[in-house]
């Protein structure tokens, strides 16, 4: 990936807002996919993103459901399981109930429109029960040809882009785990590192293609306060720990200057009043074999974290992605507060060793024209703050 050499660079998370038809659909033409997807990579050229992705739309826009149907070895519950109340548990959740239930009820949670019912980062199950998997036999990747679409959409799409300047995004153990149960396997740890081999499919598979791999992990911050908070904070750090020693291994046989590693709180529009704080995980997340660490720096429950760095060094070689506009409100950040976000992180952790992003996905957190426009704040910000710390 990369550096800011001479400007500040800029990229996202992953999710843009797409038409509906192409939203968590399973049936899209290959035509159909190809257009939306060139469409979308277009806007964010225009936009003046310097790395792209497509938008998430080969996956339906969902960060963990396309899953289903990529690993082998799983086999449905048959009964409203783990995940369903894993994900209902939440402290925030229980002291908000009344929130929570509203905006349910008006399909705000997301979505601030209000536009479709959809719901990413695997909060469906708020509305519905929802069935574990359970691991009947060996793990294994099926996916191949899904991925194999996947990567040749994203290609035809690229213009002018190079394929190194171009991201997909993937999921960590970690965040593939919850709800899924180990089954045939005797421990927890047997099972993550079977995830583990199989995600390593994927991949390598991306990285072989010569785009950049994002590896996206919200769950690690968002267990925080369902599972985190009665196990205490050196048991959760040590649960979060021997899982991204997993991720390690199955990212082991690729280069880190072409890896991402994405951390949030999940992006769903709630108080998010007992998220983990960042300083309680960061060196977690710095032994991660990536090139890139991307947070959210910009929603008002994480950004005066960018007070961490004056206290931990950024490892020679890494860099950070904050977030500097966010999905978390409607609101069009100023042009001028992106910049003032981006001149922070570069006096504490270097100018070249940022590149401006968002806090999480765009697509259906926001309005499409909203999103659009942040991407268009984004930039405009980067280029405000070139202008000064060059």
């Amino acid at each position: 990936m990369r550096r800011s050499t001479d400007r500040i660079l800029t990229t996202h998370v992953g999710a843009l807002p797409a038409p509906l038809d192409v939203w968590a659909k399973h049936d899209v033409s290959d035509e159909r996919l190809q257009e939306a997807v060139t469409e979308v990579c277009d806007l964010q050229r225009s936009a003046g993103v310097d790395f792209i992705n497509e938008g998430e739309l080969t996956k339906g826009g969902h960060w963990t459901e396309y899953l289903a149907s990529r690993l082998g070895g799983y086999e449905p519950a048959g009964h409203p399981g783990a995940l369903g109340e894993l994900l209902l548990s939440s402290t925030d959740w229980v002291e908000f109930r009344d929130f929570y239930l509203a905006v349910l009820q008006n399909g705000t949670l997301f979505e601030q429109s209000g536009a479709t019912q959809h719901v990413p980062e695997g909060a469906e199950a708020t509305t519905q029960s929802v069935e574990d998997w359970v691991a009947a036999e060996p793990i294994y990747y099926r996916g191949h040809a899904a991925l194999e679409r996947e990567i040749n959409v994203m290609k035809a799409a690229l213009g002018g882009t190079p394929v190194a300047d171009a991201f997909l995004t993937t999921t960590a153990p970690l965040s593939v785990e919850p709800g899924r149960v180990k089954g045939i396997y005797k421990t927890d740890e047997e099972h993550i590192y079977a995830i583990a081999e199989a995600m390593r499919v994927e991949y390598e598979a991306i990285a072989a293609a010569g785009f950049q791999v994002q590896v996206d992990d919200a769950w690690l911050g968002a267990l925080w306060d369902r599972i985190g908070i009665p196990m205490g904070l050196d048991a959760y750090r040590k649960y979060c720990q021997m899982r991204c020693e997993a991720l390690n291994h199955a990212l082991r046989n690729i280069p880190e200057e072409q890896i991402r590693y994405h951390l949030c709180w999940g992006s769903w529009h709630g108080p998010h009043s007992a998220d983990l704080p960042l300083p309680d995980i960061v060196d977690i997340m710095l032994s991660v074999k990536a090139q890139t660490y991307s947070i959210e720096a910009a929603n008002v429950r994480h950004e005066h974290e960018v007070a961490l760095w004056q206290d931990v060094k950024l490892p020679d070689g890494k860099m950070l992605a904050p977030g500097v506009v966010t999905h978390s409100t409607p609101l069009i950040e100023h042009p001028q507060l992106v910049a003032s976000r981006i001149q922070r992180f570069a006096e504490l952790v270097g100018r070249e060793n940022v590149i401006a992003s968002t806090d999480c996905g765009l697509g259906l957190r926001l309005h499409p024209s909203l999103a659009w426009a942040k991407l268009n704040s984004l930039t405009e910000g980067a280029k405000l703050a070139s202008a000064a710390l060059w």
